[in-house]
């Protein structure tokens, strides 16, 4: 088997989280700039910290690989654990963080690399019957919604450096 989409996949993966894009920015990139003050600051109130955009990444990879497990968490956008405080963040501290957020990424990255391409085109058990939906089309979901916040950390840290 070529498994040519689950390669592709988890390609993208890889490189949203370090490799070379046509955008020119990744995770690891962006995370450099950022230490265990500044990753706390919100440049502007109504913005996300760093550290928050970060705990809701790594809430979203959890329930993502539960649900490719077929086990999901449950997670929705209302919970509490969707927007954690800086306060509650700064407990776990921005190192730990920081491991979470990279472990999150391996680990989703090691489950797809045991899938192959009939896999993607499974149905999502646990999907909305209203709205059916595949696991390709959740993964690459999920790669959206972090190149999405990719991009609202390079404005929080683009703030933050200029002291907004």
């Amino acid at each position: 088997m070529e498994n040519a989409l689950i390669k592709d996949v988890v390609q993208q993966l890889k490189d949203v989280e370090n490799g070379e894009l046509w955008i020119d920015e990744n995770f690891t990139k962006k995370l450099a700039q950022v230490d265990e003050t500044t990753a706390f600051e919100r440049p502007v109130p109504e913005m996300h910290s760093i550290a928050e955009l970060a705990s809701h990444l790594i809430e979203w990879r959890k329930e993502v690989l539960s649900r490719l497990n077929g086990n999901p968490r449950g997670f929705k956008m209302s919970d509490a654990a969707n927007w954690r405080t800086n306060q509650e963040l700064k407990v776990l501290g921005w190192k730990s963080l920081l491991e979470d957020f990279h472990r999150t990424q391996r680990n989703l990255i090691s489950f797809l690399e045991t899938k192959d391409d009939d896999f993607l085109s499974s149905p999502c058990p646990h999907a909305d019957p209203s709205f059916p939906y595949d696991f390709k089309y959740l993964v690459t979901g999920l790669i959206h919604h972090d190149m999405y916040h990719l991009g609202q950390m390079g404005l929080t840290i683009k703030y933050l450096k200029k002291g907004i």
